[in-house]
């Protein structure tokens, strides 16, 4: 399966609520970088699955209802994959929505996700996250 099938299926379990097409192409030694200026940066890099699960997944799924992250365009670059998409889900604590773009950078080493940098609207995130 080439990098962008794995992320492409990836992307398509999450939409289905399951993570695990995801965390299995991750690399036991992934670096996992939120947007500077997102809430959840606060402790970049997150090293290892279980770090990115903890300190992103978790805390997306305790704070936002109906979480999506939608792609809309897959780039191909070889080991380096560009998704652009959007954010989507409604905020627990306020009811208000979440509808942001993103751009995700993934690179790949073999079949391994061995580190992904995320772009979006910060100032919205910071302003919508507790």
């Amino acid at each position: 399966m080439s990098s962008v099938q794995t992320l492409q299926a990836a992307y398509a379990a999450l939409a289905n609520d399951d993570p695990s097409v995801l965390f299995g192409a991750m690399a036991p030694d992934i670096q996992w970088h939120q947007a500077q200026g997102n809430p959840l940066a606060d402790r970049n890099p997150y090293t290892g699955p279980q770090a990115v699960g903890e300190g992103v997944f978790g805390r997306l799924l305790a704070a936002i209802d109906g979480f999506t992250a939608v792609p809309g365009q897959f780039v191909d670059g070889g080991d380096g994959v560009i998704v652009l998409g959007r954010y989507g889900g409604t905020m627990k604590h306020n009811g208000a929505t979440l509808d942001a773009p993103f751009c995700h950078v993934w690179h790949f080493e073999g079949d391994r996700i061995v580190s992904f940098q995320q772009f979006t609207d910060t100032a919205q995130w910071a302003r919508l996250m507790p």
